[in-house]
């Protein structure tokens, strides 16, 4: 394990929480010009400490690096304990990087409760940042689950007609399907005597154990990433949520519950997680495949992209309990991936939504002949999201599927059957929206992006194509760290 001398996880986490409270206390709609600097002026800096965990990485150690540990509760031996390794590394500057461009796209579309808005963003991107680096069991809860207050109020607030009826659809989901989780680590610590996650890793246990334990922890985690048949609060929350909501929910917050089987649930009960692998692969199968169906037939492009959101998830699961090291290389690309993509997707979505005020597909067409500045954005997201070679999206699902191939064959065709839906339902909503004639009236009054919005856009572009066309630095920060991880999970931990 490296500590380091500067907190860099710790100034990750609580900078944007800082700048979140401060914009809370001062902002008023009176001074939303200020309030906007500010946010934005909060995220740039908070993503200044996330640099370093990435130049500064050493790909050739597998352990814990960036450590912080101090007393948090003595008495009941808690520690705020600190960590990244090649598992969790990419999550924390991705959360960060997103963030920012979620304040550029709120810029003027925000005009009510902008010091609450930005507030929100701010306070969680720290909190997502805790749940990626804590190394404690009852720090790791206490932001997983602290999540969901920003995020609520987020869909509460400032999101569509039927946004009360979502957030709480959210909240109940997602909490309830944590409680679980909770009695899991309250019985590892009782067994352990410690919160230490990685002691957990060492513990014995048997095999009734191990099985009830992963249950608890795949409720709270299945439920997160969605996983099919958990997966029905997704499509509602984000239809209902606002766009900045959409592009964070999909782009980091699912990743908490795909990370969450990272690190507890494959090397806490390597045994179980073996024996009940064929349950993973088969629910992540119906979700590659049925909800890659189901997404062909939306007429709402924000519910498109969510069941895309969650078949693509639906890889990121399968490669974890395929256990290769490509399979499960090939999924932590896919999320990290996937986080630029899906981000980018609803954005464009809202830039239409934001001049239309319609989601719906059959509302638009010929979009390219008003907006041509837009629709080569959208397309090359579009392209993307269908795994286009020389793009972020080709990688993680071709690492996936070659893994799938060397686990079994026929599990490695029905995982390549998730390129051609997403090929299906992304071209055709492409198709739909920005090709032919000028539809109607409402397209042909609608305007270009402006700077701002080709800003906002033109990085995500630069990730996707970047992460496309050199992969070796995602790549070879995560490979000793899960061939570690592999190498653990191959162990029997049974007394």
């Amino acid at each position: 394990m490296l500590f380091s001398s500067t907190p860099y996880l710790s100034l990750s986490i609580w900078l944007p929480v800082v700048f979140g409270l401060i914009i809370l206390a001062i902002g008023n709609d009176s001074r939303a010009g200020l309030t906007r600097v500010l946010a934005l002026a909060g995220s740039l800096v908070s993503l200044l400490p996330t640099l370093p965990l990435i130049t500064r990485f050493d790909t050739a150690h597998h352990g814990i690096q960036f450590a912080e540990k101090s007393a948090w509760i003595e008495r009941f031996n808690i520690f705020y304990w600190l960590g990244v390794d090649g598992l969790s590394l990419w999550f924390i500057p991705l959360t960060a990087f997103i963030t920012v461009i979620v304040v550029i796209s709120a810029w003027e579309v925000i005009q009510e409760r902008v010091a609450q808005y930005m507030g929100a963003f701010l306070i969680l991107s720290g909190l997502m940042i805790g749940v990626f680096a804590s190394l404690d069991g009852l720090l790791f809860y206490f932001f997983f689950e602290a999540t969901l207050i920003p995020m609520y109020i987020i869909i509460g607030v400032w999101g569509g007609a039927n946004r009360v009826y979502a957030a709480f659809k959210f909240f109940l989901y997602t909490f309830f399907g944590s409680l679980l989780t909770l009695v899991a680590i309250i019985y590892l610590y009782n067994k352990s005597g410690s919160w230490n996650v990685l002691d957990w890793h060492q513990l014995k246990l048997g095999m009734t154990e191990q099985t009830l334990i992963f249950f608890a922890f795949f409720m709270a985690f299945a439920v997160k990433v969605p996983m099919f048949p958990v997966h029905t609060w997704l499509p509602d929350v984000h239809v209902e949520a606002p766009t900045g909501g959409s592009a964070v929910l999909a782009a980091i917050m699912l990743k908490l519950g795909a990370y969450g089987f990272l690190r507890f649930s494959l090397p806490i009960v390597p045994d179980a997680s073996r024996d009940l692998a064929w349950f993973v692969i088969g629910l992540s199968l119906i979700a590659v495949i049925y909800i890659g169906l189901v997404a062909l037939v939306q007429k709402d492009m924000k519910k498109l992209v969510a069941y895309s959101s969650i078949a693509h998830m639906g890889f990121v699961t399968l490669g974890f309990f395929m256990f290769n090291d490509m399979s499960v290389q090939g999924a932590i690309v896919q999320m990290v991936s996937h986080g630029f993509i899906s981000g980018a997707m609803f954005l464009c979505i809202g830039v239409l939504y934001d001049r239309a005020h319609s989601r719906q597909i059959a509302d638009y067409g010929g979009v390219v002949n008003k907006m041509p500045r837009f629709a080569a954005f959208f397309i090359l997201f579009s392209m993307a999201n269908c795994g286009l070679p020389a793009t972020s999206g080709f990688v993680g699902e071709f690492m996936v599927i070659i893994g799938a191939v060397k686990f079994n064959f026929v599990t490695g065709i029905a995982a390549a059957t998730a390129v051609i839906f997403g090929a299906a339902y992304s071209l055709w909503m492409a198709k739909r929206v920005i090709f032919g004639k000028v539809a109607n009236h409402h397209v042909a009054e609608l305007t270009d992006i402006n700077n701002r919005e080709f800003l906002m856009l033109g990085i995500l572009a630069i990730a996707v194509l970047a992460m496309g066309l050199y992969p070796a630095p995602f790549t070879d920060t995560m490979q000793t760290s899960v061939a570690d991880l592999l190498k653990h999970v191959a162990i029997s931990k049974l007394p």
